[in-house]
């Protein structure tokens, strides 16, 4: 009996050391960063910025894997099912987290119960914008004109449901104005209607709005985001141009499965914590238009729940709100 005790022992030993030899050696094999949208883009670039300092400070290989499709929902599945061993991660815009649940009803998987955050990545300001030759010289002036308030003006985004869509949505409802909404595939053709004025304005990041600023083409009247963008420190928020509560703005960050050891995702967080703050990589985010910004997993969670608290009433008037029966 006490041999057999020893032996059971002895095994139970062994199983406990060799999990805890195999949690020190994460990762022993490459990982994958699933991103739900189309290579060449902003996200892929800093998906891959992000795969390469991840790469370079934990010893082994981070592969990006572009899956886009279904709004999202294609890569966020892939990675809500995938073993939760820390292997496949997402990263993925806020929208993802936030909208989603508002706006489809049979969601694939739940945000706060089928991922584990490992930590905010970045942030891209998005910036109220008109064609320079609107008379709008703030965003007071353009939502206050009676044309706003009556439906005779028009608004662009790049798509409905989206980001943008909502976003100036919530904001034209604190406003108490009325636009019409005219989405888009894409902000190339909406900015390109912009300019020519067949639409008033726009909410977009500077990716497709800075070179048309630059020409004098586009005048930014506010940013959505808490604090003005460094990149274009001269436009106050909307809450300093008198609309406060309408902030809004694309992040990425970088998700694990539900069930992934806490051990796991707390090393990826710290080692993602540790290249958003050199100034090399902080640098390369701001080539391409995000300001790189650590959020640990729990504020991760806590934004997504705000968000979508914030976000819900613009849902539910733009008639977006996901039907339950």
């Amino acid at each position: 009996m006490v041999k057999l005790f020893r032996c059971v022992l002895a095994v139970a030993l062994s199983v406990v050391a060799g999990a805890s030899l195999a949690q020190e050696a994460y990762p022993s094999k490459p990982v994958r960063i699933l991103i739900p949208y189309a290579p060449g883009g902003g996200v892929d670039a800093a998906a891959r910025l992000v795969a390469q300092s991840l790469g370079t400070v934990m010893g082994q290989n981070f592969v990006v894997e572009s899956k886009p499709g279904g709004n999202t929902v294609i890569a966020a599945e892939a990675v809500a099912r995938a073993a939760p061993d820390g292997y496949t991660l997402l990263l993925t815009g806020g929208s993802t987290m936030t909208l989603l649940p508002l706006t489809q009803a049979k969601l694939p998987f739940v945000p706060l119960n089928d991922f584990a955050p490992v930590g905010q990545v970045s942030r891209l300001p998005y910036f109220l914008a008109v064609s320079a030759t609107q008379p709008y010289k703030n965003a007071k002036e353009l939502l206050a004109d009676p044309k706003a308030r009556d439906g005779a003006l028009a608004y662009a985004s790049n798509g409905i449901g989206s980001m943008a869509h909502i976003g100036t949505e919530m904001l034209i409802q604190r406003a108490g104005a009325k636009m019409i909404h005219v989405p888009y595939n894409g902000f190339t053709p909406a900015i390109a209607d912009l300019v020519t004025g067949r639409t008033v304005m726009v909410m977009a990041d500077l990716a497709p709005l800075n070179a048309q600023i630059q020409d004098g083409k586009l005048r930014p009247l506010a940013v959505a985001s808490e604090k003005r963008s460094p990149f274009l420190p001269d436009v106050p928020t909307l809450a300093e141009a008198g609309y406060p509560g309408t902030e809004f703005e694309v992040w990425l960050a970088l998700y694990a499965p539900a069930k992934t050891p806490r051990a796991v995702v707390d090393k990826l967080s710290a080692e993602l914590n540790k290249v958003l703050a050199n100034p090399a990589t902080r640098e390369a985010f701001v080539r391409l238009g995000h300001e790189a910004d650590y959020a640990a997993p729990d504020a991760v969670r806590k934004r997504i729940q705000a968000e979508q608290s914030a976000f819900a009433p613009a849902v539910r008037a733009a008639g977006l709100a996901a039907q339950t029966n």
